[in-house]
């Protein structure tokens, strides 16, 4: 028996109704570099076991860390001692949904694992781009940093699932800066390639595309990104007003995170979840009749799109990955769940959204790939310009800001064009747009076809307490949005 199973099967000794436990190794390193110079290089491991407990209808958890398990008994009798302490003070009980037994392995798909380039090879190809766009006019300064994770996971439970998977993940953005000496100003601008659940191939562009999760063209934007920068320093700052906006997929996808995703998280939903960032103004009775946006717009939830960051085999709780209904036409129709909410929306299985970003942190419910699906039929970003008469194209994500209903929201981007007539004029400064959750997705008008669609996302999505990161993907399309309030940033309006 190995050292998982004597866990639990001491758990189950000292009384606890169901048990899992976790070994966790992750692996996470970096390279920053300012003006092609090296700033740091990190390079950590994270190892530990995790044992989870239910008992009598409440939850407890105990943690080790290190390569090696501190004495069993010890760690079970802190977890069991943590559940029955809970059960004194939790006025409910915690149902766990039932979920099939799963036994095997999972391992996310990459060609070249980043652990395995020298560090020298790493900095070599951070520092020719950033000499590329240093030694560009009118660029004073750039910032690089490049980041990827390794997460090894091996998961029991007293169920009999026995599974292990491994996950991949990296991101790498560069940010040019331009400085004003004579007025004492500056602007920058960064490039918008997404993180994904790929290997170093992302970045050397040896990879290719698989549906929306595309091959960066590294090469395009590089050569690109100084004009951009130029463009936005002399661009004319937007008059405040309500306008027609095309939303690239680069700035689009944030906006799906905060007022989509974070919103149809159960746990938020029915008060659980209420310290970090808030609730949502989505409850449980809206299922099947919230008119969340217009029927153009259907949202899904996935664990399972090739290379999204919130891809995996199973869940932290043993649940297999799926992918189901968020918005179906406009109309709310799921919730994210995991074994311990499910009951709650009348549902017998989990929909596996548990996730735990260490070892020494239980596991709550973490968002899945949420994306918004393209129209079928639909055209290119330039067709979608073509059709607005007066509005505001908007590329890449930059600030954000929404209230704790996930409710009243503010985003802004990397780059904004005034659209005339069908036709860009050139580049904007100051925006930043702001609607209401409703609003805002019943503004939805056109949708670009898959053509248009890209996989984005973030690293570092925040919640719970104490505080956990988790990766999370969003496919999305550009999308146009109608009678959207645009503020003006820039503090002369």
């Amino acid at each position: 028996m190995d050292s998982l199973a004597r866990l639990l099967e001491a758990a189950v000794d000292a009384g606890a109704d169901y048990a899992d436990v976790r070994h966790m190794h992750v692996r996470d390193a970096g390279v920053e570099l300012r003006d092609m110079e090296v700033q740091s290089l990190t390079d950590s491991d994270d190892v530990g076991v995790g044992l989870t407990v239910l008992v009598d209808g409440a939850w407890g958890f105990a943690a080790s860390s290190g390569t090696d398990f501190v004495d069993t008994g010890a760690l079970v009798q802190r977890a069991m001692r943590l559940a029955r302490r809970s059960r004194t003070l939790v006025p409910h009980e915690f149902n766990l949904a039932a979920e099939p037994t799963h036994v095997g392995t999972w391992e996310g798909q990459i060609t070249v694992d980043p652990f395995t380039v020298s560090m020298s090879d790493q900095i070599d190809l951070i520092r020719s781009r950033s000499h590329q766009l240093l030694t560009a006019p009118g660029i004073d300064h750039v910032d690089a940093q490049v980041g990827y994770v390794r997460e090894h996971v091996r998961y029991e439970d007293t169920s009999g699932t026995s599974t292990e998977q491994v996950r991949y993940r990296i991101h790498a953005e560069w940010t040019a800066t331009a400085v004003d000496a004579v007025r004492g100003s500056f602007e920058s601008m960064r490039t918008c390639a997404p993180p994904v659940a790929r290997g170093w191939e992302y970045l050397t562009g040896d990879c290719v595309s698989v549906g929306s999760a595309r091959r960066w063209d590294w090469a395009a934007e590089f050569a690109q990104l100084p004009d951009w920068l130029a463009q936005r320093c002399l661009a004319k700052s937007v008059e405040p007003g309500n306008y027609t906006l095309v939303l690239d997929p680069t700035n689009l996808w944030l906006t799906i995170h905060e007022s989509v995703g974070h919103a149809t998280e159960l746990d938020r939903s029915v008060g659980f979840e209420a310290n970090y960032a808030g609730t949502t103004f989505v409850t449980p009775t809206d299922m099947d009749r919230l008119r969340y946006g217009s029927p153009l717009m259907n949202i899904v939830a996935d664990r399972t799109t090739e290379h999204g960051l919130a891809t995996v085999g199973w869940d932290d709780q043993g649940v297999t990955a799926q992918r189901w209904p968020l918005v179906t036409e406009g109309v709310l129709s799921g919730f994210q769940t995991d074994r311990t909410t499910a009951h709650l929306i009348g549902e017998s299985r989990s929909r596996g959204c548990s996730y735990a970003d260490a070892a020494e942190h239980m596991a709550i419910s973490r968002m899945p790939n949420v994306s918004l699906l393209p129209d079928p039929s639909g055209g290119t970003t330039g067709d979608l310009i073509a059709g607005v008469c007066d509005g505001i194209y908007i590329v890449g994500d930059r600030s954000w800001s929404i209230d704790m209903q996930r409710y009243n929201f503010q985003f802004t981007g990397q780059r904004f064009y005034r659209i005339k007539n069908g036709e860009l004029q050139g580049q904007l400064t100051d925006v930043a747009y702001q609607s209401s959750t409703p609003k805002f997705w019943n503004s939805l008008t056109a949708l670009g076809g898959p053509s248009t669609a890209l996989l984005a996302g973030a690293v570092n999505c925040g919640k719970g307490q104490p505080g956990q990161v988790a990766p999370v993907s969003h496919d999305c399309p550009s999308a146009v949005f109608e009678n959207v309030r645009v503020l003006n940033t820039g503090g002369d309006h």
